[in-house]
């Protein structure tokens, strides 16, 4: 997270080997991303960027799916099925550029996954999404989390941060100015505190979810339940 121009999609394109690092190293599974072939590199990490329209050139969701398949040695068929799995209903002959911005996001995404990379990359990710498909997002990446895949995010959204993230590290001009758990960092810094936090601080929920389930306790425990 940070304020723009503090570095974080310059860091995303670090790591997947956009740019080299001005200095220090940066390596990924082991691999130095800017030294790799990009057929090699697909493998370890992919990129999902702030337009995911930047990774759509063909004129069907199915010929940009058998590319997808085809650059990442993957079955035929593998896209396209990751696209079944996160955009249903969406036929072959569709144009991408017919897509919203959200399934747009759901195929860049699957495109990406093809290969299967354990590190996954996703700049400004609900950028232009309504309600329902950042929830359908959240599923989605929650899903990925659990399957193994480890997850950056780079994102102006604190109540996707709130929701989703593990861990937060703020940058400010390319530093670091503030790096640990989600409620430690957002809670500390009125910026970047979700909405839940604002209201009901000092209480240490994020999120309306959380609250939600320490309202569900509280009533348990005066009825004599176990929460």
């Amino acid at each position: 997270m940070g304020r723009n121009g503090a570095g974080k999609s310059t860091l995303l394109s670090t790591l997947v080997g956009l740019l080299a690092p001005a200095s220090g190293t940066v390596r990924v599974g082991g691999a130095v991303p800017h030294r790799m072939a990009p057929r090699e590199l697909i493998r370890h990490v992919g990129l999902v960027p702030q337009e995911p329209r930047d990774l759509l050139y063909a004129d069907t969701v199915a010929a940009e799916c058998a590319a997808a398949d085809g650059d990442a040695d993957a079955a035929p068929g593998t896209c396209r099925d990751l696209v079944a799995e996160l955009l249903p209903g969406i036929a072959d002959d569709t144009h991408p550029r017919d897509l919203s911005e959200g399934q747009r996001l759901a195929l860049a995404l699957a495109i990406v996954l093809a290969a299967r990379p354990p590190l996954l990359l996703l700049d400004e990710p609900t950028r232009g999404l309504d309600y329902a498909a950042k929830a359908r997002l959240v599923t989605i990446l929650r899903g990925l989390a659990a399957e193994g895949h480890a997850i950056v995010l780079a994102t102006h959204d604190v109540e996707l941060a709130a929701e989703l993230a593990h861990r937060v590290v703020i940058l400010a001009e390319g530093e670091v100015v503030a790096d640990g758990p989600t409620a430690d960092v957002v809670v500390a810094s009125p910026s970047f505190a979700p909405q839940v936090t604002k209201v009901l601080a000092p209480q240490p929920w994020l999120t309306v979810t959380q609250v939600r389930r320490a309202l569900r306790a509280t009533a348990a425990e005066g009825r004599g339940e176990t929460p």
